[in-house]
């Protein structure tokens, strides 16, 4: 799509991206023959993968596992109360061709894990992580980084939200530098069990998609060194410093861990959506 003259239903869809000089027609055909990976068609999930779809993004997948329920709804915007029942990459794959049918959609209805998880991954220009438990972030976050592909990673909790971004390569702090393992079980609770606030996954899966939209651009500064935190009740935003930590057991002097790690998604629970 590169060097492809675009069609007048093109050029109206994306007219408003074209009048951006940061974007203008070259970025466009970028966002065209780009990629991005969703792991989760949740709360999270749903805005980004409708942001991304609408802004032009050549090629989305979207993995999940689950079907859609009743609960869902209060957040979980790409899915109707028609979709119930259904297979939530299925619903999300629908409404993303509706939207916009320029996007090719890779549907991934399975349960991400150290066996299957490379082959997924591999092949997209970034990887945003919506997942519902620390075992999936883990394994996602470590495979973006034994793979080299980046991950714009997000989590809400009640009235909160936090968003980053992690780049491959040496120098640049990786998941695990922020977090280095998964809490223990019980420690923080599920949304299911604290609640949340719908609107307020709606703005961190809508600040995931703009980052990514960023970053397959090559415009703006990303959260690769930073973590932003948003609390609604209070209506603020602020960020904090992330730094390569020489002791990560991913990416430190010394790793320790050099292969995938599976943990026991029944041990432990995440605070997402």
């Amino acid at each position: 799509m590169s060097e492809m003259e675009f069609t007048q239903d093109q050029i109206l869809r994306y007219s408003r991206h074209i009048l951006l000089p940061e974007v203008d027609v070259r970025g466009q055909r970028r966002l065209l023959s780009s990629s991005a990976l969703v792991v989760g068609a949740g709360g999270l999930g749903s805005p980004a993968l409708l942001y991304l779809a609408a802004a032009g993004v050549g090629r989305l997948g979207v993995a999940d596992g689950d079907a859609v329920e009743l609960s869902n709804l209060q957040r979980q915007i790409i899915h109707g109360t028609s979709d119930l029942g259904r297979s939530k990459v299925a619903s999300a794959e629908e409404a993303i061709r509706d939207i916009n049918p320029d996007c090719e959609v890779q549907a991934f209805a399975e349960r991400l894990g150290a066996d299957n998880i490379r082959q997924v991954v591999r092949g997209y220009d970034v990887v945003l992580d919506g997942s519902d438990n620390f075992p999936t972030r883990f394994l996602v976050a470590d495979c973006c980084r034994f793979e080299g592909v980046p991950l714009v990673s997000a989590a809400v909790l009640r009235f909160e939200g936090q968003l980053m971004t992690v780049l491959p390569g040496q120098g640049n702090p990786c998941y695990r530098c922020f977090v280095p393992e998964p809490p223990p079980p019980g420690l923080v609770p599920s949304c299911r069990q604290a609640g949340v606030l719908g609107a307020v996954v709606g703005v961190m899966g809508t600040l995931q998609a703009t980052e990514a939209l960023k970053l397959l651009l090559g415009i703006g500064e990303l959260l690769s060194e930073r973590l932003l935190v948003y609390d609604a009740l209070e209506n603020g935003f602020r960020t904090a410093k992330r730094t390569p930590d020489p002791d990560c057991p991913l990416c430190g002097a010394a790793p320790r861990i050099t292969d995938l790690v599976e943990y026991d998604v029944a041990c432990a629970i995440e605070p997402q959506v």
